[in-house]
């Protein structure tokens, strides 16, 4: 008994398709029709290439003849590509009181704009210690003058709310 296994992440492809009948499609991409497994798998091997099932869930199965190393590495190619063009958004983290002073708030928010401008996320959170938590109301205040502070360079993505001992914001970089 043969046992063939399909490699992860890839497509199965010469031996490995079982299936009776398949939807070929040539090289150059014409659509050849319905046929036996067996007979797309010797016209493949007729033109030193391979026959790969590109979409194995349709009725019958879709195939291509094709370079398989060469589909690969293009495909490599291009996650990798598509990798760089990526753009990296991280949050940055600024804590504030319920009860903070005016220089430490302007100080605060001044770091928050530059994060803003740099394009990256800032997440405001207060936290509640022991009694502190009768104070909630005050700390929405805080987080909304926050976002009023930084509002030419920020959107409000989520709004203050509390989770647990601890209220928090998360600002946007507005778009340029």
């Amino acid at each position: 008994m043969e046992v063939f296994y399909i490699r992860k992440n890839e497509l199965p492809m010469n031996d490995e398709i079982r299936d009776r009948e398949v939807r070929l499609i040539d090289d150059d991409g014409a659509m050849l029709g319905v046929m036996a497994s067996m007979d797309a798998q010797k016209l493949a091997i007729s033109k030193n290439l391979d026959l790969v099932k590109i979409v194995p869930n349709a009725v019958p199965p879709v195939c291509k003849i094709m370079d398989y190393g060469k589909c690969m590495y293009e495909k490599t190619k291009k996650d990798k590509e598509a990798r760089k063009n990526q753009k990296v958004v991280s949050i940055k983290e600024v804590r504030v009181s319920a009860k903070i002073e005016e220089h430490d708030f302007d100080f605060k928010a001044k770091s928050a704009y530059k994060f803003l401008q740099d394009g990256n996320k800032v997440k405001v959170s207060i936290r509640f210690r022991g009694r502190e938590m009768r104070f909630t109301v005050a700390g929405k205040e805080v987080l909304q003058k926050f976002a009023d502070a930084v509002i030419d360079v920020g959107t409000i993505e989520k709004q203050p709310m509390l989770e647990g001992k601890n209220m928090i914001m998360i600002l946007n970089p507005k778009k340029q």
